[in-house]
């Protein structure tokens, strides 16, 4: 009768909900740093903005200054990086990553696409079919053509954006299924 008492029922889910935030605050807190980067550790729009997207997820301010203090510093670097990619029935996918290493990040990137049975693609090869624009929360990317999947296509997009999530390089994934 192993495993039922209460204190493992409350270890297991708090186990479960530390990873989920621990996966939001690391993502979290690379947009901070950029952002920081950006405005040289000064007040500006995209760092407030950074900062409003860290508080309402909870984050505590001891994190959020953290994150500042150590963008500021001389040394650190971190680079936004956009990778493009088809996936199941000619789905585009727009690959928004912050990495301090862009080696080991397109090489995940690669890895996880190869293993699915696709490749990146070239410069500019999707994002024709995607526009820019600019909203309170930042950037995004709104697909200007969408492409009609079938249901095991779009089980294969699941599970290719799912692992493609798990990295902490990854900030979003932009695809044009409709």
């Amino acid at each position: 009768m192993s495993g039922h008492n209460k204190w493992t029922q409350i270890k297991r889910q708090k186990g479960i909900t530390d990873a989920k935030k621990s996966k939001i605050f690391s993502k979290l807190v690379r947009f901070i740093s950029v952002e920081a980067k950006l405005s040289g550790g000064k007040d500006s729009p995209g760092l407030r903005s950074a900062i409003e997207k860290a508080r309402k997820v909870n984050m505590p301010n001891d994190v959020i200054e953290r994150a500042i203090k150590k963008a500021s510093e001389p040394g650190a670097h971190m680079d936004a990086v956009l990778y493009e990619a088809y996936g199941p029935g000619g789905v585009g996918l727009m690959i928004e990553t912050l990495t301090d290493s862009k080696n080991r990040t397109v090489q995940d990137i690669k890895h996880i696409l190869v293993k699915n049975g696709f490749a990146l693609a070239g410069i500019g090869s999707v994002v024709w079919s995607f526009a820019k624009e600019t909203t309170p929360e930042g950037i995004i990317w709104k697909p200007t053509t969408t492409i009609p999947l079938s249901d095991s296509d779009l089980e294969l997009l699941d599970k290719l954006v799912d692992e493609l999530e798990e990295l902490d390089d990854i900030q979003e994934i932009y695809t044009n299924a409709e």
